[in-house]
């Protein structure tokens, strides 16, 4: 059996340290505010990131180009390994199609080995459950084609429950119209939202205030979760971490346990939901 190397994208909003650890092989997408300056992911601090938001300023984003992943995978590919990518998804960014036509042009090439892309059609620490699924399943001794079959046969189950503090970077992206918008800052209405089996955002139902928006949100994984009282969920926040343990701490409440990671929205998607963003991604019944 060859050995293989897990890899992904930033949109996966896992740390880089945090993918090194667990080595896994990645791409930065790329942002730039209006000085026109491009940057990395994890190139600039989270909180200066978010600080420039708040102060209005407008970031804009790139997906990982085709030729940027060609140089990732063929590295790996060199050392006569197999790759398995696991994505951004394609009903939000172009990344995992970038990543399937550089695949296609070394398949040509590396024609002994495996390369396997799967578009997620997940998001941020959803994207990032997955990865982390996929790593404790090649630690348990399966191969590049066990471990795709796992990750497939789990795409459908990956819940992604979020809201947002502010709905304008929603509407600048075409998410919630102008009216919701403007509803949203005058009346307190904070909208609840999920990736569907697409991998789309969809606006699922609308609360008023933040703290029913988390209320909501540990509701749904109670209800829904595979397995609300043992199960394994990751939080992501937009520079609002006290938010994130308050969300935790409705979970334990009702049972569950603690969260086995915390992280940052990254600076891509956080770009799109905005500082104040606070999303759960866990194993459910269904997206």
């Amino acid at each position: 059996m060859s050995d293989y190397v897990i890899m992904t994208d930033s949109g996966c909003d896992i740390d880089f340290p945090t993918l090194r650890e667990w080595g896994v092989g990645f791409r930065g997408l790329s942002f730039r505010f209006e000085d026109g300056i491009e940057h990395n992911e994890g190139e600039m601090p989270m909180n200066e990131f978010y600080g420039r938001m708040r102060a209005g300023e407008v970031s804009k984003t790139s997906a990982v180009n085709s030729q940027s992943f060609k140089e990732l995978f063929e590295e790996v590919l060199r050392e006569g390994k197999d790759v398995l990518y696991l994505g951004f998804s394609s009903g939000i960014s172009a990344t995992s199609n970038s990543a399937e036509m550089a695949a296609n042009e070394l398949r040509e090439i590396y024609t002994d080995r495996k390369l396997i892309t799967i578009d997620t059609l997940a998001a941020s620490a959803g994207q990032g459950l997955i990865v982390y699924y996929a790593v404790e399943k090649k630690k348990s001794g399966a191969g590049i084609e066990e471990n795709e079959k796992y990750i497939r046969d789990m795409l459908m189950k990956v819940a992604h429950w979020f809201t947002v503090e502010d709905l304008v970077y929603l509407k600048r992206g075409g998410r919630v119209s102008a009216a919701a918008a403007f509803a949203g800052g005058v009346l307190g209405i904070k909208p609840v939202m999920h990736v569907d089996d697409e991998g789309h955002l969809i606006n699922m139902m609308k609360v008023r205030g933040r703290s029913q928006s988390l209320k909501a949100i540990a509701k749904k994984y109670m209800e829904t979760a595979l397995d609300p009282k043992d199960g394994t969920y990751f939080i992501s926040h937009g520079d609002c971490l006290e938010d994130a343990k308050e969300l935790e701490s409705l979970i334990v409440a009702e049972g569950g346990r603690s969260c086995a990671l915390i992280t940052y929205v990254g600076m891509v998607i956080g770009s799109h939901s905005g500082p104040g963003t606070l999303a759960l991604f866990f194993l459910a019944k269904g997206r």
